[in-house]
């Protein structure tokens, strides 16, 4: 399984944002500092602001903050909603002939439902523990 670059995205805007709280960061601040495109982050700010992750704010002195403490921030849950739950292997719409004597989708929805419980163990604020990770992104300050 591979994480789509919208959820990659949505969890690096998170990141910046919460090692910076003090101040509203910028779309283009976060996209020159991970060297992605100004687009893309924009439809992530635009979905996570619409699921309450973050707080944004328009205008020559607008930008983003985090809605929620980081560790109020599931990591399940988050990846859940930008990934979808559906499932790995859907039978019945593309018709196979071994759909009524197959196992493949069962034993593929148990392991999708072990990778989101593992995921739901943690919170932004856990992956943020990560101490040279915090200081590489506290470094942004004095680029």
């Amino acid at each position: 399984m591979q994480l789509s670059r919208f959820t990659d995205y949505s969890l690096r805007v998170l990141f910046y944002v919460a090692m910076n709280p003090d101040r509203l960061a910028t779309l283009s601040e976060i996209a020159h500092f991970y060297d992605i495109s100004l687009e893309h982050l924009r439809k992530v700010v635009h979905a996570l602001g619409k699921s309450g992750h973050l707080e944004t704010y328009r205008g020559k002195k607008g930008g983003i903050r985090l809605a929620l403490e980081p560790e109020a921030i599931n990591l399940g849950a988050l990846i859940a909603q930008t990934e979808g739950t559906s499932p790995l292997v859907d039978c019945h719409r593309s018709p196979c002939r071994l759909a009524s004597n197959c196992s493949l989708q069962s034993v593929l929805a148990e392991a999708q439902r072990a990778f989101f419980d593992s995921l739901s163990q943690y919170t932004l604020a856990d992956l943020l523990s990560n101490q040279p990770m915090r200081e590489r992104l506290i470094a942004v300050e004095e680029l």
